[in-house]
């Protein structure tokens, strides 16, 4: 029996086969993530360096000697790859479970492919039973807080949490989320909302999912 983060290693590692030589590519946050950068250290000398969505992953990336660039120096990434806290069928998926979810949406802006990387324990049906992050600028924790009760959530203040840009977590619980990319339209337009960490119009292009069984590849 692979222990759940044998399985996070193996999709880390299957991610390898989506890196082109001589790009940069685009590097996600949390402990499958940090896999994957194990695995991009074996080819630091064939790639142009990476830019990533966390402190925590550049820590990481610099160690291993790996270049990181900032995004605005990047016009466009080859590929994104990332973990996600909850993925459903259609490739759309909650995250911001490491604070990270503004950067990790903005790096999958930029990329054309977005490879999520999770074990089997992460696919759901239907999004929402992991608590949904919503990053907000602290003045307006709140409003935002009475703004997410009238959609049905249950929000809760992640105390003691500061993202890299500053601001709050604020976790929704108690949602089923059978419409995702209207409800994060619905949360993103809420003033004082920097962004949820919905990833529904921007859903994966690809999932590599570690099970028992091996690595399965949804497309």
């Amino acid at each position: 029996m692979m222990s759940q983060d044998e399985l996070k290693k193996s999709v880390g590692w299957a991610a390898l086969n989506y890196v082109k030589p001589d790009t940069i590519v685009g590097v996600g946050t949390g402990t499958t993530a940090l896999h994957f950068i194990d695995a991009l250290a074996t080819m630091k000398n064939r790639i142009i360096g990476a830019v990533s969505s966390s402190e925590a992953s550049t820590i990481k990336l610099k160690q291993l000697g790996i270049n990181v660039f900032d995004c605005n120096e990047v016009d466009d990434l080859e590929i994104y790859v990332d973990g996600a806290d909850e993925i459903n069928h259609n490739m759309q998926m909650i995250k911001g479970g490491g604070a990270a979810l503004t950067r990790e949406k903005i790096i999958a802006a930029i990329a054309r492919k977005f490879i999520c990387i999770v074990d089997e324990s992460k696919c759901v049906n239907v999004l929402g039973r992991f608590p949904l992050p919503v990053e907000v600028i602290p003045m307006a924790r709140s409003y935002v807080g009475r703004e997410l009760v009238k959609l049905g959530g249950q929000p809760v203040y992640r105390q003691g949490v500061v993202t890299d840009n500053g601001n709050i977590i604020i976790d929704v619980r108690g949602l089923s989320i059978v419409n995702p990319i209207e409800l994060e339209h619905k949360i993103n337009n809420i003033a004082g909302v920097v962004s949820v960490g919905l990833f529904a119009d921007r859903a994966a292009n690809v999932a590599l999912v570690g099970t028992a069984n091996g690595v399965k590849v949804l497309e």
